[in-house]
């Protein structure tokens, strides 16, 4: 596979330095959901449902600031963001493993709210150093990062969780958070490119947000919705099916074969010299994960059936960036890669309990088919939306 495209990126001034430090900055945050399930559930004796309460909060939190935290970003620039985000999140976590459960749960939203937005922040440093020509495969050369650090970031806190405790883990989190701010700050990636840096950004007018949040923003947030509702949905009917087998021992393989698939799916979208459209990959994504509920076992074939549809995971959200990238005027891009965030994290947030939902009441394996069809439902709405702006803007005869 030739990966010439993304060495020509990395090769552009500040974006190899730029991209290493939103990998760091990242890192932690993949961390933070297992590791707090682990010390809730460890170290305070609380159930499951507990766990699932704070790490529900910090999502919430997340996506409720994620928007605004763009708007300041927008306005004020980058390091103002950093140094509150930073502050904040690195004593919140290395202060997390010595809290009270009741306090704990309390804290979570508001430290959800200002954790470093090291995915929107990566996005937008990609559009103001890329060239329009080039955002698709720096766009994806992104997608397959997360992937690396997802499998990377959980796998690091349950090692340190297990094999030293959830409070040493929680601290390094903390500690490592505190040390990507830090990073960030002193690397100032740019948010703008230089002609959009020359105007005034304090006192300037905005865009009205009816200027870009129309019905096309909000048909691509759709489908970036019920792109990761599949993604959840369709990693939990996994777990389910291999614990109803007697095989969950087996479940990080068949994650680690999801998650390499998506890495390989990314690299062959950035250097094609065509792709499909996002609701193309997005109902393809859907489509083909509805096949999985005909696989109740042997782990390995579960994992191979699962390949064909991770292989468009990454492309589909590498081509929702750029389509969000596309949409949103300069002045307002940092609060358009938030409200993506805010959607993505709203599709996390909806996907688990209503897969599961289907799962208690049926069997694991349909918890793929709800996965799938609710996927298509987001895309059906995105398309719908899509299509009457393009009727609505095409000319009418005379």
């Amino acid at each position: 596979m030739p990966l010439t495209p993304y060495l020509h990126i990395l090769r552009i001034p500040r974006m190899a330095t730029s991209t290493l430090v939103a990998v760091l900055a990242r890192l932690p945050m993949t961390a933070t959901g297992v590791t707090l399930t682990l010390h809730v559930v460890g170290a305070l004796g609380h159930g499951y449902g507990a766990a699932g309460l704070v790490g529900t909060a910090t999502t919430a939190g997340t996506a409720l600031a994620a928007p605004l935290l763009g708007r300041t970003i927008d306005r004020y620039g980058l390091r103002p963001v950093v140094v509150a985000c930073g502050t904040v999140s690195t004593t919140f976590w290395i202060a997390a493993p010595h809290l009270p459960y009741a306090v704990l749960l309390v804290t979570a939203l508001p430290a959800g709210a200002l954790l470093i937005p090291a995915g929107p922040i990566a996005r937008q440093v990609i559009a103001a150093l890329v060239p329009v020509g080039q955002r698709r495969t720096a766009y994806s050369l992104d997608s397959i990062l997360v992937e690396l650090t997802f499998m990377t970031g959980p796998a690091l806190g349950i090692l340190v969780s297990t094999q030293v405790s959830s409070t040493a883990a929680l601290t390094g989190i903390g500690l490592l958070f505190g040390t990507c701010a830090a990073a960030l700050y002193v690397v100032n990636p740019p948010v703008r490119t230089p002609d959009e840096a020359g105007r005034p950004t304090r006192g300037a007018v905005r865009p009205p947000l009816t200027s870009w949040l129309g019905r096309r923003m909000i048909a691509t947030l759709l489908v970036a919705t019920g792109a990761l509702f599949v993604l959840v949905g369709a990693e939990l009917a996994a777990l389910a099916t291999l614990r109803g087998t007697g095989e969950v021992g087996w479940a990080g393989v068949v994650i680690a074969v999801m998650c390499l698939a998506s890495l390989v799916g990314g690299i062959v979208h950035g250097v094609a010299r065509r792709s499909a459209s996002q609701l193309t990959l997005m109902v393809t994504l859907a489509a083909l994960t509805i096949p999985a509920a005909l696989v109740a076992g042997p782990w390995w074939l579960l994992a191979l059936v699962l390949v064909p549809s991770n292989l468009v995971c990454a492309p589909t959200l590498a081509a929702t960036t750029e389509r969000v990238s596309h949409l949103a005027p300069p002045d307002v891009r940092g609060e358009a890669m938030g409200v993506q965030d805010s959607a993505t994290r709203l599709g996390l947030a909806l996907g688990s309990p209503v897969v599961g939902f289907v799962m208690d009441h049926t069997s694991p394996g349909m918890g793929f088919v709800a996965a799938g069809v609710g996927g298509l439902a987001f895309a059906a709405a995105g398309a719908a939306l899509s299509r009457r702006t393009s009727e609505e803007s095409a000319p009418q005869p005379a």
